[in-house]
């Protein structure tokens, strides 16, 4: 069996996906964390791929960007579809998330930078907001037409993981509020309720992020 490392903060994050596809699978790996502040990630930033984490380690080879970890263990541990047409449609649940997420990002940055009110006001208005009525619609219309409850197909995709996860940081910051979203929530709770991934997110590390 191969050896693997995840490299990446003590957060969740864009690891957790790929944290939880090993638990999933019940393959054992290294979750390395850093800490933010202590320099460790100053250290070995020169020496990954390409500046970034996460990083997978497999066998001593090195794998950047989350989303190819992700899918890279997804299609290791047979999470990615069971036939191209599901691969494809997951890859395009995740590929809306992104969409989403570089919205987000562009609303939180301009906050946390001191921006003017009126240009956070603006970018909450026209970018961040309309992305997440896009996303949630998506999302929900999916489930509308599920059969199992899962995102894709009859069975869970590392889609759903990644979905769920960022519905639950989404909610942790005060950006989802499951009331309003009661198919969303019932993904989330049907993917927290797997066996594995319970015990998993029952015993990580409490992080904001």
């Amino acid at each position: 069996m191969p050896t693997y490392k995840l490299t990446y903060f003590n957060a969740r994050g864009y690891a957790e996906p790929a944290r939880m596809l090993f638990h999933l699978a019940g393959v054992p790996f290294e979750d390395y964390r850093m800490t933010h502040g202590d320099g460790t990630w100053e250290k070995i930033k020169g020496s990954t791929p390409i500046g970034k984490v996460p990083v997978l380690s497999v066998d001593g080879f090195d794998i950047p960007q989350s989303l190819a970890i992700i899918r890279y263990l997804a299609n290791k541990f047979g999470y990615a579809g069971k036939t191209l047409e599901e691969k494809a449609w997951a890859d395009a649940v995740v590929d809306q998330y992104k969409d989403f997420q570089f919205a987000f990002i562009q609303y939180v940055n301009a906050k946390s930078a001191g921006r003017p009110d009126e240009e956070v006001e603006r970018i909450r208005t026209e970018v961040y907001l309309p992305y997440k009525e896009l996303y949630f619609d998506f999302l929900n219309r999916l489930l509308e037409k599920s059969k199992s409850g899962f995102l894709v197909g009859d069975s869970l995709t590392f889609a759903d993981l990644v979905v769920v996860e960022n519905l639950f940081s989404l909610g942790k910051n005060q950006h989802f509020v499951a009331a309003e979203h009661p198919k969303l929530l019932a993904l989330k709770e049907k993917i927290y309720g797997i066996p594995a991934i319970k015990q998993y997110v029952e015993s990580r590390p409490d992080t904001q992020f």
